[in-house]
């Protein structure tokens, strides 16, 4: 019953990422005129997978304790200093800096998702 809860309150709030996406992208369009429309669409999409998504996912942890603007503002501050440091230190350890747009978002993404799922 409460993971129903959940999944109803994720899939609601997932409309709102996206329409917060769609925003983003005309106002980097109004602000980029003159770049070409797939430009502007893979910065606010790097933007969005890098930092706004990790962080929205991490701080859902508090889903109940806080709103959805609140977890929004919050996460992106939390996404892009967990992104950053996680990238550093891999970095420091070896691992090559190209992998890190694509690893990083998804180890952090499944390891909220799994923390969520396991808290009670």
């Amino acid at each position: 019953m409460k993971n129903e809860v959940l999944m109803n309150k994720i899939k609601k709030e997932s409309v709102s990422i996206l329409s917060i996406f769609i925003v983003a992208l005309l106002i980097f369009k109004i602000a980029f005129f003159k770049e070409s429309f797939s430009t502007i669409l893979g910065t606010v999409w790097g933007l969005f997978w890098l930092i706004v998504l990790p962080g929205f996912a991490i701080m859902y942890l508090w889903h109940d304790k806080l709103g959805f603007i609140e977890r929004l503002v919050a996460g992106i501050a939390v996404g892009a200093s967990i992104t950053g440091i996680s990238s550093y230190y891999l970095g420091i350890f070896g691992l090559n800096i190209s992998n890190h747009t694509i690893i990083l978002p998804i180890i952090i993404l499944l390891v909220s998702v799994i923390l969520i799922l396991r808290k009670k």
